[in-house]
């Protein structure tokens, strides 16, 4: 049986590059109506999605970038809780009715960002390199 766990570091930074882009896409839908337009989100926009719109860029960014990582995928994550509860759960129980299966897997990925990391190929790793001493696999 190969060994993959090594690729688990390359692996968790595809999550993160992924959802933070598809999180930016997001924002994108609010501020520039690009690549199409929210249904039935008036403009010029309410604060509370101006708010979020906010976060998402913010954050979206810090993630994509690998950039504080841990910090901007909790705060992502909150606001994707408080809009599934806000927005979603009112609507019915079932979140594929209500329309809030997107904001429950940002939520649990960005949760799960926020305690794993940000993996390989991120600005944390550069900017602030780990001081922990990995430990060797060979002579054992």
């Amino acid at each position: 049986m190969p060994n993959i766990t090594k690729w688990t570091p390359h692996v968790l930074a595809i999550l993160r590059i992924v959802t933070a882009l598809l999180f930016l896409e997001h924002a994108t839908m609010k501020f520039f109506q690009f690549p199409a337009a929210i249904p039935g989100v008036p403009y010029p926009l309410p604060t509370i999605i101006f708010i979020a719109g906010a976060i998402e860029v913010v954050t979206g960014l810090l993630i994509a970038a690998g950039f504080y990582t841990r910090i901007a995928a909790f705060v992502a994550s909150g606001e994707m809780a408080a809009a599934y509860w806000m927005a979603h759960a009112p609507q019915g129980f079932w979140p594929t009715l209500n329309m809030g299966e997107s904001a429950i897997m940002f939520c649990f990925i960005f949760l799960y960002l926020a305690f794993a990391g940000a993996g390989s190929w991120a600005l944390d790793n550069v900017l602030r390199p780990s001081t922990k001493q990995v430990p060797s696999t060979q002579g054992a």
